[in-house]
């Protein structure tokens, strides 16, 4: 039992220094050859705080391994600029003046389900409040947004169709149909639902549409009866 504490008390220690040597950015906004080997480190550091029969050497020579690779890898990074995006990646604009880029969306594993959260959690609710927006290579997201986007957002928008499909349950929340959505689709020449990327609807009654490899653009209509939200 002593060994066990007195073994895992010296790998505590080798990976604190080594975490130090490494810098504020492994603790915090990580790239994604630092998160491959911060895992590794720590399946590492796992391995002789375990198994009392594997030499301690072992671990500790295999993280010191690990560290002179990460020193290496971001001297690369840091002085050969062509292999900096392919080492690090680089950031994804996804949306710009004419509105979301699908594709880029598509490059990242992402759908306008994730933009819109990661929208409401820099505090944009609309998407028509943002001039542009990006994720950045180590996944943070941020946005530049308009001069007067506050008065663009002064109710919730909902996500009526999302990537061709509508949403039955924001449908139910807004207690509208998908006959009136319809209706808007048409006025504005579209066709087909499954032409559109996004339509939001808010309780002011501004639609914001986008149709796949389109412009956005928006609207505002009055809802039945008087409805807002």
């Amino acid at each position: 039992m002593v060994l066990v504490i007195i073994r895992t008390a010296i790998i505590f220690i080798t990976l604190l220094i080594i975490m130090r040597l490494m810098g504020k950015r492994q603790i915090g906004e990580m790239q994604p050859f630092e998160l491959v080997i911060t895992l590794l480190i720590a399946e590492l550091a796992c391995i002789p705080m375990s198994d009392a029969s594997i030499p301690l050497l072992y671990g500790i020579i295999a993280i010191i391994t690990i560290y002179v690779l990460h020193e290496i890898m971001t001297l690369v990074d840091l002085k050969i600029k062509p292999l900096k995006s392919l080492i690090s990646g680089k950031p994804s604009l996804v949306i710009n003046k004419n509105g979301i880029d699908d594709y880029q969306l598509k490059r990242n594993n992402l759908d306008v389900s994730d933009l819109i959260e990661s929208l409401r959690t820099a505090g944009f609710f609309a998407l028509d409040s943002v001039d542009y927006a990006l994720y950045e290579s180590n996944g943070q997201f941020s946005a530049l947004p308009k001069e007067d986007y506050e008065n663009l957002q002064t109710s919730l928008p909902f996500v009526i169709i999302d990537n061709g499909t509508y949403n039955r349950k924001n449908l139910e929340l807004t207690g509208l149909d998908e006959e009136f959505f319809n209706a808007i689709l048409q006025k504005e020449g579209v066709k087909k639902v499954k032409k559109v990327l996004v339509l939001t609807a808010d309780g002011t009654g501004k639609i914001y549409l986008q149709v796949k490899g389109e412009k956005y653009r928006t609207t505002h209509v009055t809802y039945p009866n008087g409805k807002t939200w």
